[in-house]
């Protein structure tokens, strides 16, 4: 027995000899090296690290909207949504992520997320033929004209003022406001918050879709109330206890 073990022993500290001069010392094995985060191009990594925490696993929301709200793909265009990626949106929580920005996404990469967003969360026939108002504004709103429609389509769900009631938060709230921009605003308005159970533009009032131009006016109304100067103590004219 110990003859065999004696006579087995090189033959194995051979095989062990030859097997390490097949990677040189110091260097990894081929394929065990870790990508460089700008050369990361898999989606679900770029997601899960750049955008659910705000926009919520698989894209369902969270702080901010459903990216996989096939209505919101609707109306937002590859262009306008690489836009808001690379750039961000200015006085809101969304930042930019283009290196060219200063943020940490390539373009490629950027490319990625965008192309799945919208391959893996688009839904044919979701707009059933209806002709839905554009993504960005076609002219100027009116705040007085906005209070109006916002009576008519909003209130009944966001409270008088838009101070919230029942079936839906406050809107008209200055911290809220400051977090938002207009596009926002519009486009919440637009698309809704399916998520929270916040209907599009044709499901405030039964068979009475918003036109594009009540919701360029709301958005208005909205933004006239939004404080110059955010910050605690927020204006008196926003609380509803005033």
């Amino acid at each position: 027995m110990n003859l065999v073990r004696y006579l087995c022993a090189p033959a194995a500290l051979g095989v062990m000899l030859f097997s390490g001069c097949s990677s040189p010392n110091g260097q990894p094995r081929q394929g065990s090296e870790s990508l460089a985060p700008n050369e990361v191009l898999e989606f679900r990594t770029l997601y899960s690290e750049n955008c659910a925490g705000c926009h919520g696993p698989e894209g369902r929301g969270g702080a901010a909207i459903a990216l996989a709200d096939p209505v919101y793909l609707a109306i937002a265009d590859d262009t306008a949504i690489r836009k808001v990626i690379s750039n961000g949106v200015r006085g809101t929580a969304m930042p930019a992520f283009a290196e060219s920005a200063g943020g940490m996404l390539t373009d490629k990469q950027i490319d990625v997320i965008t192309k799945e967003i919208r391959s893996r969360w688009t839904r044919q026939g979701i707009l059933s033929g209806a002709n839905p108002p554009s993504y960005a504004p076609k002219s100027a709103g009116d705040a007085q004209r906005g209070e109006v429609a916002y009576k008519t389509y909003c209130e009944s769900c966001h409270g008088p003022g838009g101070h919230g009631g029942p079936k839906g938060s406050a809107i008209a709230d200055d911290s809220f406001l400051a977090l938002v921009s207009d596009q926002g605003l519009r486009t919440i308005v637009i698309a809704g918050r399916p998520e929270w159970g916040a209907p599009d533009w044709r499901g405030n009032v039964s068979s009475k879709p918003m036109s594009d131009q009540e919701v360029t006016d709301v958005v208005a109304w909205l933004g006239s109330r939004r404080s110059q100067n955010p910050g605690q103590p927020y204006s008196v004219s926003n609380d509803p206890k005033h």
